[in-house]
């Protein structure tokens, strides 16, 4: 077994209320390592029909994120965890500034950030013609706006010589079309990883980002999964597991000298 030397390190992760999420995947896959996890989630409410969240689709998808982190939790307890959730909106510069200062009264440090949470939209006007002012100040508001604010906190809160960033992209966010403002978000993330790497260096802290291709969370269904799976060269669906997994490596005193870097795990898509 790998020890990553994470026990009592305490991870920050937003975007955490979907149980078959990245953000929950993560926290569990930390919580095992023997670390104390903070856990930020927003509700999302979109419709979706009840009758059809039991099985993959816009549907399960949009109820888990409608929802709170309460099955999270109940695993977070099986496996003795210790944890903090908070209800919150990175977007919010005074809510940033009171995750880190929970985190802090709690622990007395953050080690490692994990910037998950991000929004789309799901109206389809995220192509140049239908394009909205309202689109655009609300995926960067989230994406760009909440992650560089999440990132300011945790170098400012910084304590030692360790320190660990990992963002979340996407592995098409180089060419996105039909979700031009969401790759787009994307790809300013991936260079504000490079450029923040360089600036924080100095501290002992590494900036990294992870950029997923067509990973089940929930949204996928029969038929997009068989539409998609023909386009991803390892011929299966990304699962967050995998994406956990890197995460954790990033996160891991292994990969004390990687930095700036943008690793897609996306079984060879996009590439």
């Amino acid at each position: 077994m790998i020890d990553y030397g994470l026990k009592d390190r305490v991870v920050l992760i937003t975007g955490t209320n979907n149980p078959q999420g990245i953000g929950a995947t993560t926290a569990l896959a930390f919580a095992r390592e023997g670390a104390k996890v903070v856990m930020v989630y927003k509700r999302v409410c979109r419709p979706f029909d009840p009758s059809k969240t039991a099985h993959n689709g816009v549907d399960r998808y949009y109820h888990a994120n409608a929802g709170g982190t309460d099955e999270v939790e109940a695993e977070l307890k099986k496996l003795g965890a210790d944890y903090l959730v908070m209800e919150s909106d990175i977007a919010d510069e005074a809510a940033v500034e009171a995750i880190y200062t929970a985190a802090m009264e709690r622990y007395g440090k953050v080690d490692i950030l994990v910037n998950n949470a991000a929004t789309d939209d799901e109206n389809g006007l995220d192509t140049i013609e239908h394009i909205t002012r309202q689109v655009i100040d609300d995926t960067f508001a989230v994406n760009v706006r909440g992650s560089i604010l999440m990132m300011r906190e945790f170098v400012r809160h910084r304590t030692g010589g360790y320190g660990r960033i990992i963002n979340l992209s996407t592995d098409a966010a180089q060419v996105f079309a039909g979700q031009i403002t969401y790759g787009a978000s994307k790809a300013t993330l991936e260079a504000l990883t490079r450029s923040i790497a360089l600036e924080v260096a100095p501290y002992g802290i590494t900036v990294n980002c992870v950029a997923p291709g067509p990973t089940q969370t929930g949204w996928i269904d029969e038929a997009l999964e068989e539409a998609v799976i023909p386009l991803i060269p390892m011929g299966q669906l990304i699962q967050p597991e995998d994406i956990a997994d890197t995460i954790l490596f990033l996160a891991s005193k292994q990969a004390r000298m990687l930095t700036g870097q943008v690793i897609k795990v996306s079984g060879g898509h996009a590439l």
